[in-house]
């Protein structure tokens, strides 16, 4: 279960990254339309939310300490609060529909969030890494009388 850890942790990250391509692709679509996020919606309102559970259910069964289940489910967290910076975003604008400063600074938290959680993976990643290493091989005492071979 260890080793299956350290891959959805890989696979995770892996989607981490696609998350900010699919985000940087739907930036500079032009002109844009409400497809152009599609692939940064899904991917964060599906599959990373599907492979935090997966994370959180390889920590359990691979038994490792609480403090690595628990920042393996903090990601579930921060994709709520992702999805809630977004809304809260969109509705920040002026009577015509368009862009306000202040709508703006909340959006960049919806980044700053999204570089907080791919920190957050990284963590679990190299814990899961961690679990995953063979114990050290502990040295063993051999006692030698005198005048015994070694």
């Amino acid at each position: 279960m260890r080793k299956a850890l350290v891959v959805v942790t890989t696979v995770s990250l892996f989607a981490y990254v696609l998350q900010f391509v699919f985000a940087a692709v739907g930036a500079f679509t032009k002109p844009a339309d409400d497809g152009a996020f599609a692939l940064h919606s899904v991917t964060g309102m599906a599959v990373i939310p599907a492979l935090t559970l997966l994370t959180v259910l390889f920590a359990v069964l691979a038994k490792a300490p609480g403090r690595l289940v628990g920042l393996a489910l903090l990601p579930l967290g921060l994709v709520v609060l992702q999805a809630l910076i977004a809304m809260l975003a969109n509705s920040l604008t002026d009577a015509s529909g368009g862009s306000t400063p202040f709508g703006l600074t909340v959006a960049g938290l919806h980044a700053l969030n999204g570089i907080i959680a791919v920190h957050v993976v990284v963590a679990v990643h190299q814990g899961a890494r961690k679990l995953a290493q063979p114990a050290p091989v502990a040295a063993t005492r051999v006692a030698v009388r005198e005048g015994e071979p070694a």
